[in-house]
């Protein structure tokens, strides 16, 4: 089996520059061992016009039995003779994708220490393979190469030309051609030849995820064929490819963010988790509650997380809403309490963290036995758990067509973690475009900070948190999204409230203007605050 790589220069920019690039030198032939065979790289041409970098690799098929077993997950066909008499030899697979890796791994790091200004140039090159096993046909070859800038021809390979009407076979002759970084094109072969073979001569371990994510860097995130070129790169096993589309998702919305994947996926910390308070499923570095009991009481105070889940569900249920939206849904605290209420009937969490995502379907018990598997689905990973609840990752700065419809959504403890310039996308996100009937945003109340004596003056209660709010911003913030969005706000103290700083947590409950009623008042509300468009706008 072979390939060809081939470019054009200038006598400013040779063609030679490949032999660079390849760390090969054109006047050379040059072999180099692997486990199943030979592997041999020359240049057919090599002038400053154009230039050619053939490699060949020899497969030893005795090899390939004894060590591999020839086909797909390390397994070979089922015929003992099929081991001997197969393709492996002629047409590209995974085999000639491993020597890829082996013999230009530099290249394929983007790495040129002769000439480091090299890699990063984009050259017009085109690949040839002349026998390319493509599982799908011509028009998926199409399909998988043309979005990452390749012109494709893909020519089906007849079965027998003296006997056209037997017509084609699974193999075509590949010609790609584009002007790309030749970092780029290797690792789009490295990935994609053995996904249209649809085998590998190896068993798919674990590492094969990294060995995706590394190759797939810069264009899979975002390659239409994403979650079928994740399946079948690894071996069609489904945790492998669960693992893979969640990492690859994060990275997608990490870029479209502009930051790293670890500064997004920060949702479980550490140091925090293992202080979980087993009775209440909350952190316990968050400061306790006030024991609003009598001195002495002995009465063991409501701790500040119970009592904003009572005050959450509360003001769910004055909305008489039924599909219920928990966005930043974290360890999934609030989902456990909402499904054990039959009135929430459609629960979907949302959080970025894959992590947190993954700790909430462990403690909803969402992967015990017989609850359906999760769903996967290209740019978006979702667990599907019953015909209640579903988990699904997504940043809620983004509009996402997913979460439009829903009777009520809740922002619990979330805006503080976004930084102020990014809050009017989420503001937009979620009161423009997803359109709840009706909202919950908690926040915490920074007045209130200098009632913990452990919290030392100046700190925020979490590292995570980009502000904290007085009541008169929070207060002023909610207006102006309800004036700006057609709904009326009302506020209402969360924990118990001191006569001079407030409540140590502070809760808006927005309802568009035509639910609140015609004055957009609530009669629910007591001593609460309703403020409707119109007054807003006074």
């Amino acid at each position: 089996m072979f390939l060809t790589i081939t470019t054009t220069g200038t006598a400013e920019r040779p063609a030679t520059d490949l032999g660079f690039l390849l760390h090969k030198h054109p006047d050379k032939a040059q072999r180099f061992s692997t486990s199943y065979g030979t592997a041999h790289v020359l240049y057919p041409e090599a002038t400053a016009e154009r230039c050619t970098a053939a490699l060949l690799l020899e497969v030893d098929p005795v090899a390939l039995v004894r060590r591999g077993r020839g086909k797909g997950r390390g397994g070979a066909p089922d015929s003992a003779l099929a081991q001997y008499v197969n393709d492996r030899q002629y047409a590209a697979s995974s085999l000639l994708a491993v020597a890829l890796s082996a013999v230009f791994s530099s290249a394929l790091r983007g790495q040129c220490k002769a000439r480091p200004e090299l890699p990063e140039r984009a050259l017009p090159l085109r690949i040839e393979v002349p026998a390319l096993p493509a599982r799908g046909g011509a028009a998926l070859v199409e399909r998988l190469f043309a979005p990452l800038g390749w012109t494709v021809t893909a020519e089906p390979v007849a079965l027998d030309e003296e006997f056209p009407r037997w017509g084609d076979s699974r193999y075509v002759r590949l010609v790609l051609e584009g002007e790309l970084r030749l970092a780029d094109a290797l690792r789009h072969l490295y990935v994609l030849l053995p996904v249209l073979d649809d085998a590998k001569h190896y068993w798919v371990a674990p590492d094969e995820v990294d060995k995706l994510l590394r190759s797939g860097e810069g264009w899979l995130e975002r390659h239409p064929e994403q979650r079928l070129i994740t399946n079948r790169y690894l071996a069609r096993r489904w945790s492998l490819t669960r693992s893979a589309l969640e990492r690859l998702e994060l990275a997608r919305l990490a870029e479209a963010d502009d930051t790293e994947a670890e500064e997004i996926d920060n949702a479980i910390d550490t140091a925090i988790d293992n202080a979980i308070d087993n009775a209440i499923g909350e952190p316990a570095a968050e400061p306790p509650a006030e024991d609003d009991g009598e001195e002495g009481s002995g009465q063991r105070p409501v701790p500040l997380a119970v009592r904003r889940r009572e005050a959450i569900l509360d003001a769910l249920r004055g909305t008489g809403a039924a599909r219920v939206l928990d966005l930043g849904c974290g360890q999934g605290q609030l989902l456990g309490a909402l499904l054990k209420e039959a009135r929430f009937t459609e629960i979907v969490g949302v959080d970025v963290s894959m992590r947190a995502l993954n700790e909430a379907a462990r403690r909803l018990r969402l992967d015990r036995p017989g609850l359906d598997r999760p769903g996967l689905d290209t740019g978006s990973v979702e667990r599907q758990s019953s015909a209640r609840l579903k988990l699904t990752q997504g940043a809620l700065t983004y509009t996402d067509s997913r979460l439009a419809g829903f009777d009520a959504a809740v922002l619990s403890e979330v805006i503080e973690h976004v930084d102020p310039p990014r809050l009017p996308a989420l503001e937009h996100a979620v009161f423009g475009a997803a359109r709840p009937k009706a909202v919950v945003v908690t926040t915490p109340n920074v007045e209130y900070n200098v009632r913990w004596e452990t919290l030392p003056a100046g700190r925020m209660r979490h590292g995570d948190h980009r502000f904290e709010w007085t009541r008169e911003e929070f207060r002023a913030w909610a207006e102006q999204v309800a004036q700006r969005h057609g709904y009326a706000v009302e506020f209402r103290p969360l924990g118990p409230e001191d006569p001079e700083v407030g409540p140590p947590t502070q809760l808006a409950l927005f309802r568009m203007a035509a639910e609140a009623g015609g004055d957009g008042t609530d009669s629910r509300s007591g001593d609460s605050t309703a403020i409707t468009t119109k007054e807003a706008a006074a």
